[in-house]
């Protein structure tokens, strides 16, 4: 015969209604322990000497729920985090889920189903870390069995604890009042390492401008000052770090004739732009934290688009923004922004120009980027004297002119 075991409130109800049933206790008094009507008494006695211990026993006890996720999903979606898309965050992977593999569930079920194996969110909490750390060293000291997520974290991370954060500094109050701008050296796609240049509004979160390249360079950053002027106008201040290409020679009370302006910075005084760069990355935190999140969120869905190229991840970038500044900006209050009005493209094109000082050669050319230049006007050839001083302007869009004194030629 088949032992039945009863759980604890089972048990309970089985030896009280037991008692009933052989006149050791009234009705009455079992319906007052077991907290129930005589009428539920009667039918439980009814129950004990039709099944005797087995109808004590739930009837969903060992099946099913009808709303439990079954084993075939479970392990595709193991599988599809394994193999496809294991760079992502929970979170992410939950709405890749939705949008590419039409499986619809909770973030809490899926993160049971992850943690069970074995996976940790990359974006998870410093607290979530730490108790998994002390997990695994548990599991080590006592030799237990690893899966191999673990195993593939332990190799990743080293069991190393996680520094402690920085404070959050309060938003700007307006939309365009601060523009955090910085760039980030990562292997965004393919085999090599680029830099993905950034613009971020303190107030709303919202990336503005986004452009890639090989280094951290100042045709980066213009592309990025470029795609502001275009879509929201000329900013009040851009917080930066202290790289050449925003600043150098900084003096005191600094003026056109003394101060010495970078390319970058000399755009933003043309244009009304206060420039302020710190040495501290804490203090521009929350361009630094987007990285982050960056660093989660578009490798995996570079990766997933086949992006092999900078040309072709540049041009994900003009619609990837659009939906990712929905999903995590604040929204954005147009009449609270501080942009200046929008100028034109002729403007923003000299604006974001390069300048650079040559002399003319006695053979009346100006050498530029190895290669040598005339001075023309209206179709005629410009003649200068020798070792004439100028300046050789090259405007956003390529294009090249030339100033000697007040007078400006092709």
């Amino acid at each position: 015969m088949r032992k039945v075991e009863l759980r604890m409130k089972e048990q309970l109800k089985f030896n009280i209604i037991k008692r009933a049933a052989h006149k050791e206790i009234t009705v009455r008094r079992a319906a007052i322990k077991l907290n129930c009507t005589t009428r539920t008494v009667y039918n439980l006695i009814k129950t004990y000497k039709t099944y005797g211990k087995n109808g004590f026993i739930h009837g969903n006890r060992g099946k099913k729920p009808s709303t439990s996720i079954s084993d075939n999903v479970i392990n595709e979606i193991v599988f599809l985090y394994k193999n496809k898309y294991y760079s992502a965050n929970f979170k992410h992977f939950k709405e890749l889920l939705e949008s590419r593999e039409n499986i619809k569930i909770s973030y809490f079920a899926l993160y049971n189903i992850l943690t069970k194996t074995g996976y940790v969110s990359p974006k998870c909490f410093k607290k979530t870390i730490k108790k998994k750390n002390q997990e695994l060293k548990d599991k080590i000291k006592n030799k237990a069995k690893l899966t191999e997520p673990e195993q593939d974290y332990i190799a990743c991370t080293n069991l190393m604890d996680p520094e402690f954060a920085h404070p959050r500094k309060p938003r700007a109050k307006y939309f365009g009042e601060l523009l955090q701008m910085d760039a980030s050296e990562h292997v965004w796609f393919g085999e090599h390492k680029v830099h993905l240049h950034l613009a971020l509004d303190d107030a709303t979160g919202a990336v503005l401008g986004a452009y890639f390249d090989h280094q951290e360079t100042l045709n980066g950053y213009y592309n990025v000052f470029y795609q502001i002027l275009t879509k929201y106008g000329i900013p009040a201040t851009f917080l930066t770090d202290r790289r050449t290409v925003f600043e150098y020679n900084k003096i005191k009370n600094p003026s056109d004739e003394k101060d010495t302006f970078t390319q970058f910075g000399y755009a933003c005084h043309q244009l009304g732009v206060e420039l302020i760069t710190s040495s501290t990355p804490q203090v521009k935190g929350r361009v630094e934290r987007i990285f982050q999140t960056l660093q989660s969120r578009l490798i995996t869905e570079l990766r997933l688009a086949g992006i092999s190229t900078i040309q072709e991840a540049n041009k994900f970038l003009t619609t990837y923004f659009i939906d990712f500044n929905n999903r995590f900006s604040v929204p954005i209050n147009y009449t609270k922004s501080v942009f200046d009005n929008q100028i034109t493209s002729e403007k923003i094109n000299y604006a974001l120009a390069v300048i650079c000082k040559r002399k003319v050669d006695p053979g009346n050319a100006i050498k530029y980027d190895n290669k040598y230049y005339q001075l023309y006007l209206d179709d005629s050839l410009v003649l200068v004297k020798p070792k004439t001083e100028c300046c050789v302007l090259k405007a956003f869009d390529g294009s090249l002119l030339a100033s000697v004194g007040e007078e400006i030629y092709i």
